[in-house]
């Protein structure tokens, strides 16, 4: 098989009824692109048939890879599997639900030639469907996109529409984990990439159900303070810690210095004053906190000089 140029991950959990529509759309638009591709379809432990259908397809066209995990992994580590596959120059990524419109790939692929790094769908019409999903569905996702934008300074209307094209370079330095997937371009900025919004067309579910819901939102905040650590002290761990030891350790210090002061003038017992128990716990603390970053900062040291991890990327080189 010719080696692409475009590689298509989907990541599939319970699709079954899905995926042939989806091909059926799918393979029109990228033949009329233009440009070789793979399709990789990530079978994320299903449990309603959809390896079998997959088979089906593989067998029908050889540019549809397929991947099984034992079991249900997570959408994010269905994207991991893609990109570590993935030999195409440029990476797009889809829903299996037939909710991305196969026909906007082109707007992407445009916007990527325009010199962007990392594209992100927009399904500006998400929302027409009526004001009885507002609570459930609009409010969650809302909330979700002001948090991760405002928390990691990329701004993007709707980081979770699934349908994205990145250059292949950029989503091979990435490491994901967890349920980082919906950070991808926030993560991929940390890197000096250029990120773009179009606008996408959105289509109600036709089979199966939606496997989001309102706890998303908890694990969003909770992935956002991962984030942020990473985007900002990853490779210099003892500037977030050292702050706060040393801010604790002062303010420990001073409300000693204080009770002191106040011991010598007034000569009251200092054993009956609960700040003295807070000024002792404090200075602890503020040790602590240096240590962890002294001890982080050796960790982030025997990642990078053991496996021989650069701690800059580079975008172009001549010569």
């Amino acid at each position: 098989m010719q080696k692409p140029y475009l590689s298509i991950v989907l990541p599939i959990y319970n699709e079954v009824e899905s995926i042939p529509h989806l091909l059926e759309e799918l393979v029109p638009v990228l033949d009329e692109i233009g440009h070789p591709f793979e399709i990789l379809c990530v079978d994320d432990g299903s449990s309603d048939g959809s390896f079998d259908e997959l088979v089906k397809l593989h067998q029908q066209d050889e540019r549809v890879r397929v991947v099984r995990f034992r079991r249900n992994f997570g959408q994010t580590a269905a994207f991991a599997a893609g990109f570590d596959r993935a030999d195409g120059e440029l990476v797009i990524t889809m829903d299996a639900d037939l909710q991305n419109d196969p026909a906007d790939i082109p707007k992407l692929l445009e916007k990527i030639d325009g010199g962007f790094d990392v594209v992100s769908g927009w399904r500006t019409e998400r929302w027409k469907e009526g004001a009885a999903s507002f609570i459930t569905r609009k409010l969650p996702s809302m909330t979700a996109n002001w948090l991760i934008s405002t928390g990691t300074g990329v701004h993007l209307h709707d980081y979770g529409c699934a349908l994205k094209a990145y250059r292949g370079d950029v989503v091979k330095s990435i490491n994901l984990y967890g349920d980082l997937h919906r950070f991808i371009p926030a993560i991929a900025s940390y890197y000096g990439v250029n990120v773009a919004e179009v606008p996408v067309k959105y289509r109600s579910r036709q089979f199966g159900r939606s496997k989001y819901g309102l706890g998303r939102i908890t694990r969003v905040i909770l992935d956002l303070l991962t984030v942020r650590f990473l985007l900002s002290y990853s490779t210099r761990p003892i500037q977030i810690f050292g702050l706060l030891g040393i801010g604790s350790f002062a303010l420990g210090v001073l409300i000693g210095i204080y009770l002191s002061v106040m011991k010598l003038v007034t000569g009251i017992a200092l054993s009956e004053r609960p700040m003295l128990l807070l000024a002792i716990l404090l200075v602890m603390i503020g040790v602590q906190f240096v240590t962890m970053g002294l001890l982080g900062e050796l960790i982030v040291r025997t990642y990078h000089e053991s496996q021989g991890k650069p701690i800059y990327t580079v975008r172009d080189e001549l010569g």
